[in-house]
């Protein structure tokens, strides 16, 4: 219960002479009116006084917030309907005092002395709009933020201004402080569908606000200045930044000591959210994440504002599907295989549409979304990228590498059962997951073109430069990986994954729009997109990803496993859908599965769904020496001890053999461009940009020379049961993904 014993107010003719003073010549700062006079502030506000005289501030008792937020599918139906309201009350007299005192040194340090006007801090707020030339601070007391929650709109003007405070003076004549301050803290937003404190503590922790510890209790009260920017389940670390300057604040207003403070600032960010409570929801993997995703179209203050109707992409029968499918694999072949959960990801390829979304099996036990929020290492399914990003740059699915032992940059991938196939073209390469040679491809076009085609398909998690890029190295989600798959399935052109089509309000104004809205890029281009597609069709039709086949039409997709297949992927397309797998362990434990069962999910999914799509053939092969070249490789000059991977097909010419659906006659080459063949010096000099005396000096022999030669494996051993993974490797001391799928 509170102990502050409020101040008693000054008479109010004194009151009400001195504010109309200060508030006319603050008025007169705010907008920078050089040589004004009181007169006009006294005038301003008489003004404003006849303007409220209908508004009447015993509402602020009985005040609810208008308008509902309504998620639909894309047939119509309703996801979600929630209203904009409290769905926990916190009686004053039961609000812990940390509580209290965090909300105080975060939005009102002076509180309890003013009458709902705090005029320094209105005066700071000016100074500081006036040297910024733009309205960067407010300096609201929170009756003046009560009055603006109850009877005005967010727009930042003057008027607003002048008319939120009039309202806090006449809220402060009503009601007392402890009154206004238990309104205030039951009806502030504070993200994430949390209003009033009592919900963000259910909300970001899964606590009642009296089991609070004093590190959460200031990351909600820093969240009423932008509670979307400040969310930690939006923005971790802007949320952490967040806390400490209240903490500090706190420590300044002498409400806890300096070592308190910096004893909660070395307390890691740990979250537990879970829905408000009474909210109830159909199929809350999507429904959640729409939610988490509604501030990168909306503004904050038109989420507090409510009345929003969210029409989504969800294909509500699919993601029903979907959450049996993932269901029936965990409890089928997880208890065999060793895994607990399970995700699964649709998109439309062609609008970028997220048309089923599961982020585990149960989301009553567990809300975390494995689909959008898991970084996982996706193993050998990141190989997709760096083939896309070398046929952008020119390479042929026929330019043939050698499999054997390779060493670069003190780096030295291995396949998966530690042997070496040999030469190979890079189709072949490619549907047998060689490892070997995924490095070997990266280090020719290079980490920068790599990169930037990887982040024009659409992976946005953090990538690195260093070659365990090449096998998967690198954490990113489910729905990344599903996306930047699909920008091949799109012939190259890219739409960021969404869920949401349209939001309006409840006065029928269009908020967004993804239609006009919605930008795409084109990634790489459509003639590079259909080679790697002809390739990717081998993997599902001879090579590891074999379980997806469809009876009806074409599948092109990639299999990945990591390090002691902690992580199981499949991602495949079809023109129309692309759709990710992904099998594993919350706790990050091993299992004993391998990718192929993720593929057989997939097949399990779309063979129910791919009816509703006419049958469609992929692009057809281009012509591979017509082609335009619009991406440039800048391979890494560090070429380690390399072994001449690039060879002819036979000692009379480099062979380009007839194959389906090219657009070209196929040829046999009898004089073979030296420049295609690895090891020239005319292929250096094209690739590396290097002289010709460099290759002058005696050829430097061969790395691990003294191994007995390895024979080579034949495809039905690379999907061997028996087969064991080598042991893991390490950059930096952190184990990387494997050095070749199981695809068992």
């Amino acid at each position: 219960m509170l102990e502050k014993t409020f101040p008693s107010p000054p008479p109010p003719s004194s009151r009400s002479k001195i504010g109309w003073w200060i508030f006319g010549a603050i008025a007169l700062s705010l907008v920078g009116v050089a040589g004004g006079t009181v007169y006009w502030g006294r005038q301003k506000l008489e003004a404003i006084d006849r303007s409220l005289q209908g508004l009447d501030p015993d509402a602020v008792s009985t005040f609810a917030r208008r308008g509902t937020m309504t998620i639909l599918a894309a047939d119509g139906s309703i996801l979600q309907q929630t209203g904009p309201i409290t769905h926990d009350e916190l009686q004053i007299e039961y609000a812990p005092k940390r509580l209290i005192q965090a909300i105080l040194a975060a939005e009102d340090r002076r509180f309890y002395e003013h009458d709902g006007i705090d005029y320094k801090a209105i005066a700071r707020a000016a100074r500081a709009n006036l040297r910024a030339r733009n309205w960067v601070e407010g300096g609201s007391t929170i009756t003046q933020q009560l009055a603006r929650m109850v009877f005005l709109t967010q727009d930042i003007t003057l008027d607003r201004k002048l008319r939120e405070a009039r309202l806090a003076q006449r809220i402060e004549e009503r009601f007392t402080k402890a009154e206004i301050l238990e309104k205030y803290l039951n009806l502030v937003y504070l993200g994430a569908g949390a209003y009033g404190v009592a919900d963000a503590a259910w909300v970001y922790f899964t606590k009642s606000v009296n089991e609070l510890t004093l590190s959460e209790i200031a990351l909600i009260a820093g969240l009423p200045a932008a509670p979307s920017d400040f969310s930690p389940l939006n923005s971790p670390q802007l949320a952490k930044q967040r806390r400490d300057e209240v903490l500090a604040d706190m420590a300044e207003a002498g409400y806890i000591s300096a070592a308190q403070a910096r004893s909660a600032t070395r307390e890691p960010l740990v979250l537990d959210p879970s829905l408000p409570k009474r909210l109830q929801l159909r199929m809350p993997y999507f429904t959640t994440f729409v939610r988490q995703e509604l501030p990168k179209y909306l503004t904050d203050e038109q989420i507090e504002k409510g009345g929003l109707i969210v029409e989504t992409t969800l294909d509500p029968q699919w993601q029903e599907l979907a959450q049996t499918v993932v269901r029936d694999a965990v409890a089928t072949k997880g208890a065999m295989e060793g895994f607990g959960e399970a995700a699964l990801a649709a998109i439309d390829p062609r609008n970028g549409e997220i048309k089923a979304l599961i982020g585990g099996t149960d989301f009553e036990v567990s809300q975390f979304n494995r689909a959008s929020q898991a970084l996982r290492q996706p193993g050998s399914t990141f190989k997709g990228i760096i083939y896309s990003a070398a046929i952008a740059a020119g390479f042929s699915p026929y330019d043939v590498y050698k499999d054997t032992p390779f060493v670069i940059d003190g780096y030295q991938p291995k396949n998966f059962g530690g042997g070496y196939s040999g030469a190979m073209p890079l189709h072949d390469a490619l549907a047998q997951s060689v490892n070997v040679i995924a490095v070997k491809l990266l280090a020719d076009v290079g980490f920068e073109p790599t990169l930037k085609v990887a982040k024009a398909m659409g992976i946005e998690s953090k990538l690195g430069e260093v070659y365990p890029l090449a096998l998967g190295a690198f954490e990113v989600t489910l729905l990344e990986m599903t996306n930047a798959y699909g920008t091949l399935a799109n012939k190259g052109k890219h739409y960021p994954a969404t869920g949401i089509r349209r939001i309006v309000n409840t006065e029928g104004e269009v908020l967004y729009d993804a239609k006009t809205q919605a930008k795409p890029n084109q990634a790489v281009d459509p003639d590079s997109a259909a080679i790697v597609t002809w390739m990717l069709q081998q993997v599902v039709s001879s090579g590891t990803g074999r379980p997806a086949k469809l009876s009806d039409r074409p599948v092109a997709g990639k299999t990945g496993t990591s390090d002691a297949a902690r992580d199981l992927w499949f991602i495949g397309y079809i023109p129309q859908l692309a759709v990710g797998v992904w099998l594993g362990n919350d706790n990050n434990a091993p299992t004993f599965g391998s990718s192929s069962t993720a593929a057989a999910v997939w097949h399990e999914f779309v063979s129910q769904i791919a009816s509703q799509f006419p049958a469609e053939a992929f692009p057809e092969l281009p012509n591979l020496q017509t082609r335009a070249i619009e991406l440039e490789a800048k391979p890494d000059e560090r070429n380690g001890d390399r072994d001449a991977s690039q060879t002819s097909s036979d000692e009379g010419g480099w062979l380009n053999p007839e194959t389906p659906g090219q657009a070209g006659d196929s040829v046999r080459v009898k004089t073979p461009d030296p420049s295609l063949e690895y090891g020239t010096p005319e292929y250096f000099e094209r690739h590396y940009d290097l002289s010709k005396p460099e290759f002058n000096e005696p050829t430097k022999p061969e790395p691990f020379r003294n191994t007995p030669p390895t024979p080579t494996i034949p495809p039905e051993k690379l999907i061997s049961p028996s087969e064991s993974e080598p042991p893991p490797e390490a950059i930096d001391g952190e184990a990387i993904a494997p050095q070749r799928d199981p695809d068992r």
